[in-house]
C-alpha cells in the first residue's frame, strides 16, 4: 500500500535525507508485488544503515518492515529462509533456538539482512567469507512484480549476492547454518604498532574472529579483540599478554572513554555464538546522528604496508576519528564483493558526524591507500572515481549484462547505480 513518507525519512546516521515521490510500506507479499511492478523506478529501504545515497530514489521508497517476518528452519539440510528484512540480530535468536548459528555476524546486530549481503557486508576472521557466503537462494520480486529465485549452481548465482539492490526487491534469503556453539571474548590493551606489522598474521589467526582498534595518532597503540569458540581453546588459555599488550582488566569499549555496557560480553565469560560474535549488544540502540563511516578492503597481501601507509598520517586522521578498525576475511567468488578473489583486511573508520571536516581527510586515506586497490564498502563513504571503482571489479561487466537481462528498463537503478555502473560518468 503506498503510504506517506516517515518524517524524517533519513539513513540510521542522519547524513542523508530522503526525498521520494512515493513512499511504499507493504502490509502483504502481494502487496508488495504490486507496488513494485507499478513503480517506474524504485528502491528499498532497510535498517538505514548505510552512510550514501544507495538507498536513495526520487520517485518510489519501500520499506518492508512492516510485513510479517518469517524464519523457516530446515533441519535436515542445515538452513533457514529468512525473510530479508529481518534484523540478524532477530534473525541470529531464532536460529539459535533451534540449536544452529550463523557462520559470522557483523559489529552491530541492529542492520537488515538482505541490505547487509546486497551491499557485502561482513564480520571477521581469517576463514570466515562475508555474510553473503552463506547465501544458499535469493528471492527477488522482480520489475513486473513476478517472484524469482537463484539458487547456488545456477549461472546468475555469483553476480545476485551482492547485488547493490539493482537487481530486484529481497522477499527472502536461505542461509547455511551451523550447529551452535559457544565462544568467549577477550581484549587486550596497548598493543604497539610495531607488533601489529611483525605479528599480523599470527594476530588474525590467534581466534574464530579477531579485531584490531585503534584511534591512530602520532604513536598509535590498539585494542586487540579476541573471540574465540570454546571448543577450539587451547589451555591455558588465554595468554595473559600479546606481544607487550595485556588483558584488560575491565570491559572495554573500541572508543576510548565510552562506556562499555553496549558491547557483548567480555572477559572470557562462555556465551553463546549470538551474543559474542557483535561487538554491540541488540538490547542498546547504537547512537545515531554523531557519526559517519568509511571503509576500505584491500588485499591482504598488503595488509601491513597499508597499515603503515596509514600510520604514516596518523595525526592527520586523530583529530576527526572516534576509531578505526582492522578485520579480516577469507577470499570469495561473489562478483561485487569487496573480497572477491583475495584474502582480504577491512580497514574501517568511524568519524565524527560532520562531513566537511572529514571530506578531505577520507580523500588523503584513499590517497595512501590507492598503490593497494582499495575496494570501498558499498554502503559506506568514499570519493574514488567511480570507473576507479569499477575497474577494481573483474568480474563487473558480468555484473551489467545480468543487470540489463534481469532488470532492462532500470527499474531498479538510482543515481548511485548509475555512476557505479557506469551509466553516467560521476
Amino acid at each position: 500500500m503506498a503510504d506517506r513518507a516517515p518524517t524524517p525519512l533519513h539513513n540510521w546516521a542522519g547524513n542523508i535525507d530522503f526525498s521520494p515521490a512515493r513512499f511504499e510500506a507493504p502490509a502483504t507479499l502481494d502487496e508488495a508485488r504490486a507496488a513494485v511492478a507499478g513503480a517506474d523506478r524504485l528502491r528499498v529501504l532497510g535498517s538505514g544503515h548505510s552512510f550514501n545515497t544507495i538507498a536513495a530514489s526520487g520517485d518510489v521508497m519501500m520499506s518492508l518492515a512492516g510485513m510479517e517476518p518469517f524464519a523457516e528452519l530446515d533441519i535436515l539440510k542445515g538452513t533457514v529462509r529468512a525473510a530479508g528484512w529481518l534484523t540478524y540480530a532477530a534473525l541470529s535468536a531464532a536460529v539459535h533456538r533451534a540449536g544452529f548459528a550463523l557462520h559470522n555476524m557483523a559489529s552491530l546486530p541492529h542492520i537488515s539482512v538482505a541490505g547487509s549481503i546486497a551491499t557485502g557486508t561482513h564480520g571477521s576472521g581469517d576463514r570466515n567469507g562475508n555474510l553473503g557466503t552463506a547465501v544458499a537462494a535469493v528471492e527477488f520480486i522482480g520489475p513486473d512484480g513476478e517472484l524469482r529465485t537463484v539458487r547456488r549452481g545456477d549461472e546468475d548465482f555469483a553476480g545476485s549476492v551482492v547485488h547493490l539492490g539493482a537487481l530486484g526487491v529481497v522477499h527472502s534469503v536461505t542461509l547455511d547454518l551451523l550447529p551452535a556453539f559457544e565462544m568467549r571474548q577477550y581484549v587486550y590493551d596497548g598493543l604497539g604498532l610495531d607488533a601489529v606489522l611483525a605479528h599480523f598474521d599470527e594476530l588474525t589467526g590467534a581466534a574464530y574472529s579477531t579485531s584490531l582498534f585503534t584511534p591512530w595518532g602520532a604513536a598509535p597503540e590498539f585494542q586487540f579483540w579476541v573471540k574465540q569458540r570454546t571448543s577450539d581453546q587451547t589451555h591455558p588459555f588465554p595468554p595473559a599478554n600479546r606481544f607487550g599488550a595485556p588483558l584488560a582488566d575491565g570491559p572495554r569499549h573500541p572508543v576510548p572513554g565510552v562506556d562499555p555496557a553496549a558491547c557483548t560480553v567480555q572477559q572470557g565469560q562462555t556465551g553463546p555464538w549470538h551474543e559474542r560474535l557483535p561487538h554491540f549488544r541488540p538490547e542498546f540502540t547504537p547512537s545515531a546522528g554523531d557519526e559517519l563511516q568509511s571503509e576500505y578492503l584491500v588485499d591482504r597481501v598488503h595488509a601491513t604496508a597499508a597499515l603503515e601507509a596509514l600510520a604514516g598520517i596518523g595525526d592527520l586522521l586523530a583529530p576527526v576519528l572516534l576509531i578505526s578498525e582492522v578485520r579480516t576475511m577469507a577470499a570469495d567468488g561473489l562478483w561485487l564483493s569487496p573480497a572477491f578473489g583475495r584474502d582480504t583486511v577491512g580497514l574501517h573508520f568511524t568519524w565524527i558526524g560532520d562531513h566537511d571536516a572529514v571530506a578531505p581527510v577520507m580523500a588523503a586515506v584513499e590517497t595512501v591507500l590507492e598503490p593497494f586497490s582499495a575496494r570501498p564498502h558499498w554502503g559506506k563513504l568514499f570519493s574514488i572515481p567511480m570507473n576507479e571503482v569499477r575497474s577494481r571489479y573483474p568480474r563487473m561487466g558480468d555484473f551489467a549484462k545480468l543487470r540489463a537481462r534481469v532488470d532492462p528498463e532500470g527499474k531498479f537503478a538510482n543515481d548511485f547505480s548509475a555512476a557505479v555502473f557506469g551509466d553516467t560518468e560521476s
